[in-house]
């Protein structure tokens, strides 16, 4: 398998050579260190002050290039300024088809000048981590601080390109001006924002640009949330290949089950109260029946992730069967009356749970090019679902009987969800289509290599040069083993939750703290929400119900607003600062300090904790995917599931401190139970301080 250093060597442009980080060396360098250290050589500071040294030299040789190329384009785009003045007011189609190959010309060295900085902004960025990595998680730390923030900084250079980004812009007017003047247009592109020019060199210039600068809009924030990564290294036999065998139907049932299941988890919450209260048990029982979807799905998010590498269609026949059968068995509970019986039906539908599924299915089987919508798609199914749940338990205010059999307030989100199941079932089962590199593993390779090979990052290829002597190449091979730990073995996926375990950064850590904590803090506020507002606001299961609908309507367009501006203004760490900040805010003001609870602070407190939790969850899983391992991006024990995972125990622990909280009498509840959000919130900002560079 090739690595990075490889990748560098293959992909860069020949007469920019020189320019290049020079990564092999960075690697000698940082074997030799090793040594040093552990014979006594060399203390660890003196290494520090001398690798410093060493990458500030790299970095200066690549800024002061990338400013003689931008000062380079800039002239040439000058220059074409000058010819477009001159035929201003002429038609002669020649010299404007003429003129636009030139502009399109500086656009192609433009995006090849991006490609050099996103190179070496990458090799910069592992050099660091692999030292991070052998001398104990403190140099990026320290680089970072002490030359980030510098008067004279050479590394914002490379990490923020503004003219880079000044001349795509002035590439992109001068062109659009083009046309429009041809057209008889007068509109600058600074008149409509919204409207983008439709030029092929244009594009890729934008999207290398916003690879580069990390840039976002609306849609790609949203795919953040999905934690489904974004390939951009695949061949193209390989996308050739997702393009014949994709079939829309299937992924259109994948998004379909995705927001199925959110429905069905939050369709209960204004209710559960009452039912639990209906079949003996207190109030705050309803933290259990609520978390006790979220524990069994702590197992099922393994096995049916471990399930997708064989099949799609039988992993989601069977997630619609356990959906159907714990449904009825909820509704059932009523007229058996038997907590037991409601508690199996809850957790046969966690069992249910196909998100890993869903979530595997758009990054196996979606073509590249639309691999953004679809992870769009997840989020926003996700999304409505949450908050169609709870809006449709608000139309099931009625009571009648049929044939012995109960269905009123809270029987009716188990009969309603369970027909719904069993009609997905049938459609599932005729417009399903399993795809095609499944049939194609079974008589070529083993289903573990094949459904991974389309996931390959940045670290993995096929180069090996042929013209080298014995001595070179057993140097490099050598090398190569030293720059991964890795070879062999570590460019594998995680075979277990140890293994995976120990591929987690400090930085990783930090940010499942984050999002253990966020879905926490919104476990706590959604489950206890019908138990609070009852006792201190007499409200009833329609008014509950509406609240959350509406909290839940918030999702999209905060997402929406966040996606299109803020992450474009701010970095993601920053937003992932305020964000921990305000949802501390948030819980803080939660908290009943006087006998008198209000509605006004009750509700403002909640949709700040639930808003701002929404925003820290995208930036997060943003952050957690740029930070984590290439070999937890594939897989079982992949990044998703490790995300799942810690969100989904953060349930079952909110809901449990729900339920024991109960016992010490309502009027205590509240405060109760915020307590472990508040210590939890404020541990995360604390660490989030402490890897703060780690995420730069």
């Amino acid at each position: 398998m090739v690595n990075f250093g490889k990748k560098l060597m293959a992909d860069q442009v020949e007469e920019w050579k020189e320019y290049y980080i020079n990564y092999k060396l960075m690697k000698k360098m940082l074997k030799k260190y090793v040594q040093q250290t552990q014979i006594g050589g060399k203390d660890c500071e003196q290494v520090l002050k001398d690798f410093s040294r060493v990458l500030d030299d790299q970095i200066e040789r690549i800024v002061l290039f990338m400013l003689q190329q931008q000062g380079y384009l800039a002239s040439r785009i000058e220059d074409l300024g000058g010819q477009r003045a001159a035929i201003l007011g002429r038609v002669d189609t020649s010299i404007v088809f003429k003129l636009r190959e030139d502009y399109r010309e500086v656009g192609r060295d433009l995006v090849k000048l991006l490609r050099f900085v996103d190179m070496n902004a990458t090799g910069l960025r592992k050099i660091l981590k692999k030292f991070d990595k052998r001398f104990g998680y403190k140099f990026t730390d320290y680089y970072v601080t002490t030359r980030a923030n510098h008067p004279y900084s050479q590394l914002q250079q490379v990490f923020k390109q503004v003219g880079i980004v000044a001349v795509a812009g002035a590439l992109s007017r001068n062109l659009a001006y083009l046309e429009d003047e041809h057209r008889g247009s007068f509109l600058s592109i600074y008149d409509n924002p919204s409207v983008v020019l439709k030029d092929p060199i244009i594009d890729q210039v934008n999207r290398a640009v916003q690879k580069l600068t990390h840039a976002t809009n609306f849609m790609q924030y949203l795919g953040q949330h999905a934690l489904i990564v974004q390939d951009d290294t695949q061949s193209g036999s390989e996308d050739l290949e997702k393009d014949e065998s994709y079939h829309f139907m299937s992924l259109l049932l994948n998004l379909v089950n995705t927001f199925l299941y959110m429905v069905n988890t939050y369709i209960i919450v204004p209710t559960a109260d009452d039912y639990s209260v209906s079949l003996g048990a207190a109030a705050t029982v309803c933290g259990i029946i609520i978390g006790s979807m979220a524990v069994a799905q702590v197992f099922s998010s393994v096995y049916f992730s471990a399930w997708s590498n064989k099949s799609y269609f039988r992993p989601l026949v069977f997630s619609s069967i356990m959906l159907f059968f714990g449904n009825l068995l909820y509704a059932l509970a009523y007229d058996m009356n038997s907590l037991i019986v409601l508690l199996i039906g809850r957790i046969l539908c966690g069992l249910g749970s196909a998100r890993a599924v869903n979530r595997r299915y758009i990054s196996d089987c979606v073509p590249l090019k639309i691999r953004l919508q679809a992870s769009a798609g997840f989020v926003s199914a996700s999304a409505l679902g949450m908050a169609c749940g709870p809006g449709l338990a608000g139309f099931l205010q009625t009571k009648f009987t049929i044939y012995s059999l109960t269905f009123n307030q809270s029987t009716l989100p188990g009969w309603v969800m369970s027909i719904a199941w069993l009609l997905y079932l049938v459609w599932l089962w005729f417009s399903f289509k399993e795809p095609e590199h499944f049939a194609k593993a079974a008589v070529s390779t083993p289903p573990s290599e094949s459904s991974h090979q389309e996931s390959a990052n940045l670290e993995e290829g096929l180069a090996q040069p042929l013209l080298q002597d014995s001595d070179e190449r057993m140097d490099e091979n050598a090398e190569d083993n030293d720059d991964n730990e890795e070879t062999e073995n570590s460019h594998a996926p995680a075979t277990s939750f140890v293994s995976a375990y120990k591929l987690l950064t400090p930085s990783v850590k930090v940010q499942l703290l984050i999002y253990f904590m966020l879905k926490y803090a919104m476990e706590i506020l959604l489950s206890e929400s019908s138990v609070v507002t009852t006792y201190y606001f007499n409200w009833n299961t329609s008014a509950v119900a509406i609240f959350l609908a509406i909290l839940g309507l918030t999702v999209l367009p905060v997402n929406a607003v966040v996606g299109s501006y803020f992450t474009n203004w701010f970095e993601d760490r920053q937003i992932l600062v305020a964000s921990e900040i305000m949802v501390l805010i948030g819980i803080i003001m939660s908290f009943r300090y006087t006998p008198h609870y209000s509605v006004p602070q009750y509700v403002s407190s909640a949709l700040i904790t639930f808003v701002f939790a929404e925003v820290l969850e995208g930036v997060n899983l943003s952050l957690l995917s740029r930070v984590m391992s290439s070999r937890l991006s594939r897989g079982t024990y992949n990044g998703g599931l490790l995300s799942t995972e810690a969100g989904t125990l953060a349930r079952v622990v909110a809901d449990a401190t729900i339920t024991a909280a109960g016992y010490l009498g309502p009027d205590l509840l509240l405060n109760v139970t915020l307590l472990p959000p508040l210590v939890i919130s404020i541990v995360s900002i604390v660490a989030t301080f402490c890897t703060y560079n780690t995420l730069y």
